[in-house]
């Protein structure tokens, strides 16, 4: 069944029903543009969400940053950033799927569809014009043939006329004569006009109005069925992004059961503790038989109260007590039941109102300038360079930490001060390859940093070592560079490898591997392909062949050589620029 031979008279309906399919592509197309402008505007404010709650990004120094519950809450808003990119990605796609591809595909159809409502135009005009000419052949055949009749019987009775003259009847006769012969004309005319019309009348109907309204139908068929996979994709376009999304909220979940309580507790533990000892009882001083105060305060080594404890604690937010608990702890000889009485089991005079006041006096003396001290350094606490100002156990924790920073810094130092060693061996057995003289200040200003961070790091191991902890041996190996060039290894002191360290603060940093032969081979990073040969002929350089492939052992660190490997264990340096390197990902 097809439009052609069904609606064949129908033209206005096909052509009202081809119009409103697309329009429902255009309301379609709306929707679906109105529905990503929602995901849009929902994964912006999920974004900012996140990022509103996202705190900056914590050192390692802050607390928080090492609890699992923290670092978990930062899991679930990475987490929801990336849901909210996944949004966003919906509403690419249906952008791109639905709403750009369905726009492109109507303004083809509306295109198309003009074409065909065009030839159905011009076949009726033509059809219309067919329709005049035989309208008006016909009209003239019915005027010619009522005026040829009428001169029919107008020579018809002339002739009959006896008063009219031969002349006036052979005048008649010819003209009628004359309008048969042109109303014959005429009916030919008509005739073949006719044939003319029903011809083109049959072609319209019969062929080209079904030509036309069978295209308009396939038109509208693929118009519906382009809609439909549209249809498909707004639901097929989420469905593609589920398992993404699907993870995200797996990792939200997750992000929840990493978070352990205990170990949390152990962390808050290890940050916070001071390592201070707990005080001891307070000693009784007995007023009554005369015991100096400050003689017995002088003989206390350790500390027995939460005030000693303060004093020795200066500057640190340490406040076990509140005042009431401070004064009520130091005064508490004093407030004993009334009826108490020494072992003697009379009244000693000396707790009258005079000795105890004379006593408050003096407590406070003592006491109200370690408190006023304390609030002091607990508004504005003084640090310093050794963490001082921090409670033993914290102190150590911050030293050992500084000290594995400057280790880093200083084996960053010593690898430069190697790679530059290597770069003026080179340079000056292979002078066409670049000048000695100008890695002079560098290799100046590397060998003062090295001696630098030497420094730092023996200060702030004894500083360790003060702080009751024994600094942690670590071992790396430096290289320094006499006038010749020549790099020779020294021990971390600065005095060369074969020399007894000059003290046990030396001697901690005097430990290194002196046999490099007993070490691991590396692993390999990559590979890399000789584009020229090199002759490796300086110490430290592996020769190549052009088209040669060697393993990548160490990269580049900006002075222009790559280590590299070969099959056989024979590893040396080799110009970067003469090689293609493709690393490992």
């Amino acid at each position: 069944m097809d439009w052609g031979t069904e609606l064949w008279d129908q033209y206005d309906i096909i052509e009202k029903h081809t119009q409103s399919g697309l329009e429902l592509v255009e309301k379609y197309v709306k929707f679906v543009k109105e529905r990503t402008e929602i995901e849009q505007n929902y994964a912006k404010q999920l974004r900012n969400l996140s990022k509103k709650y996202y705190q900056k990004r914590c050192s390692k120094d802050e607390p928080e940053c090492r609890l699992s519950s923290y670092q978990s809450y930062l899991d679930i808003l990475n987490e929801m950033n990336d849901y909210a990119g996944q949004r966003e990605l919906i509403a690419e796609n249906l952008m791109m799927n639905i709403c750009i591809d369905l726009t492109k595909y109507l303004q083809e159809l509306k295109q198309e569809r003009k074409t065909y409502l065009m030839e159905v135009k011009k076949a009726q005009q033509s059809l219309e014009s067919t329709y005049k000419q035989l309208d008006y052949s016909k009209k003239r055949f019915e005027r010619e043939w009522r005026e040829a009749e009428r001169a029919a019987q107008n020579a018809e009775k002339t002739d009959l006329d006896i008063n009219a003259t031969k002349a006036d009847v052979e005048k008649a006769k010819q003209q009628a004569h004359f309008k048969a012969q042109t109303a014959e004309e005429s009916k030919n005319d008509y005739a073949a006009q006719l044939q003319r019309y029903n011809k083109e009348q049959s072609q319209f109907y019969f062929t080209d109005m079904p030509h036309v309204f069978n295209k308009l139908q396939d038109l509208d068929e693929r118009r519906i069925q382009k809609l439909a996979r549209g249809y498909m994709l707004f639901s097929d376009t989420e469905k593609q992004v589920m398992p993404i999304i699907g993870k995200c909220l797996e990792g939200i979940t997750k992000a929840g059961t990493n978070v352990n309580e205990k170990n949390d507790t152990a962390i808050v533990i290890e940050q916070n503790k001071s390592g201070f000892e707990r005080p001891g009882d307070v000693e009784f001083e007995d007023y009554s038989q005369g015991i100096n105060r400050a003689s017995s305060d002088s003989s206390l080594g350790t500390p027995k109260g939460p005030m000693d404890l303060l004093g020795r604690n200066k500057g640190k937010n340490f406040w076990l007590f509140n005042r009431r608990s401070k004064l009520s702890s130091t005064l508490g000889p004093f407030f004993t039941h009334p009826d108490a009485s020494p072992s003697n089991g009379s009244h000693s005079p000396k707790f009258g109102r005079d000795s105890l006041s004379h006593c408050l006096k003096e407590i406070n003396k003592s006491v109200k300038p370690r408190i006023s001290s304390f609030r002091t350094l607990k508004r504005s606490p003084t640090v310093t360079e050794d963490f001082g100002h921090l409670p033993p156990e914290q102190r150590r924790k911050r030293l050992q930490l500084k000290l594995e920073e400057i280790s880093k810094e200083l084996q960053k130092e010593v690898d430069q001060s190697e790679a530059l060693g290597k770069m003026k061996d080179v340079y000056e057995k292979n002078p066409q390859m670049g000048d000695p003289a100008t890695l002079a200040s560098q290799i100046s200003q590397t060998s003062q940093n090295i001696e630098r961070l030497k420094g730092e790091m023996s200060k702030y191991e004894n500083w360790l070592t003060e702080a009751g902890a024994r600094g942690e041996t670590m071992r790396y190996k430096t290289h320094t560079f006499n006038n010749n060039g020549a790099h020779d290894a020294l021990s971390p002191d600065g005095a060369h490898s074969d020399e007894t360290p000059a003290d046990s603060s030396q001697a901690i940093y005097a430990e290194f591997d002196d046999d490099f032969e007993d070490e691991e081979l590396a692993a390999p990073i990559g590979r890399c392909t000789a584009m020229y040969s090199f002759p490796g002929a300086s110490e430290g350089t592996i020769s190549m062949q052009e088209g040669e492939v060697l393993a990548v052992v160490e990269e580049d660190k900006g002075d222009g050589w790559t280590r590299v490997r070969r099959n056989n264990g024979d590893e040396g340096y080799i110009p970067t620029s003469y090689v293609s390197i493709a690393l490992n990902k």
